[in-house]
Parts: structure tokens; sequence; C-alpha cells
């Protein structure tokens, strides 16, 4: 468009058109080129500062990715070390649970594991101020009575979930 208005102009200069009707054509054809050039040159301004506004949010949002990326690192990272740490307290739970059944008859344990089973995961749960905190029901006095008059080291069972009863100190009992 440049190049046409250029070479209309320098027609028009030259004194090469000589025919009044031909010269306004000419006049009106540079005009109309120097409008579409504007309104070109406006478009592209407008593409430019759109691209300039896009290539702005694709910066913002890469920075926000990277952000996040680190936050979603950082959280791996904490989780990972939070397993190791679980899995070296089950090993050291495991360890002292081997230990500690080594000492329990045998009986008892394989009481103790059918009851697990049935239950849940909990096969023996403490009595503590007359409740069973397996089932969370309060013992009646009968059992109270028979919990006091067993021996020491007797196996007693809620006889509400039939889970094995731990007496300690803290019982009340």
């Amino acid at each position: 468009m440049r190049q046409r208005a250029v070479r209309d102009q320098q027609r028009l200069d030259s004194g090469a058109v000589t025919s009044p009707k031909d010269l306004e054509n000419l006049q009106r054809e540079i005009v109309s080129l120097a409008k579409r050039q504007g309104d070109l040159e406006d478009v592209v301004l407008e593409v430019m500062e759109r691209r300039e506004s896009a290539q702005e949010r694709v910066a913002e949002l890469t920075e926000r990715v990277s952000s996040v990326e680190a936050k979603a690192d950082d959280a791996a990272a904490r989780r990972d070390a939070a397993l190791e740490e679980f899995d070296g307290q089950v090993a050291a739970v495991t360890k002292e649970r081997e230990l500690i059944a080594a000492s329990v008859p045998a009986d008892l344990l394989k009481l103790y594991e059918k009851l697990r089973v049935q239950q849940g995961g909990v096969g023996a749960a403490r009595l503590f101020r007359r409740r069973c905190e397996g089932c969370q029901l309060e013992l009646n006095i009968t059992e109270v009575n028979e919990v006091r008059a067993a021996a020491p080291d007797a196996v007693l069972r809620c006889e509400n979930c039939r889970r094995i009863l731990v007496r300690t100190s803290e019982s009340g009992l």
C-alpha cells in the first residue's frame, strides 16, 4: 500500500496525468490509501498491545506454575520424610510387639489374635472407671464384682464386645 501511495504521489507530482478527472481520482485514491494505511496501523498497534498483554499473562502464569510445582515438590518431600518416619516407628513397634508377644502364653495370644480379627483390629481394651474402652459401655455391678474378685493374672472379657479386658492401676476397681 505504501508503494502504491508513493507511486501515485509521484505520478501526481510529475505532471504526467493531465486530465482533471484522472487527477481527482488519483488524489482520492491517495487519500483513501492513507486512510486505509492508518486503519491498518491502528490494527497492528492493537495486535501488538494484545500480544504484550498475552506475554505478560504467560510470564505470570509460568511463575505461578513454578511456584505451585515448588510447593508440590516440598509437600512430596515432607510426605516422603513422614512416611520414612512412620516406617521407622512401625518397625520399632513391631519389634517391641514381638518381644512382648514372646512373653505371652500361646493360648492367650491365639485368643487375642482371633478377637483382633473379629473386632476390626482391637482384641483387647482397657478397663477404666468401670467402662470398657473397646465398646465404651459401662460394666454392671455384677461384672464389676467379678473383676474385683478375679485373680490378678486372670483373663477377663467384656460381656458386651467380648474383648479381653486389661486392668491397670487406674481402673478404679
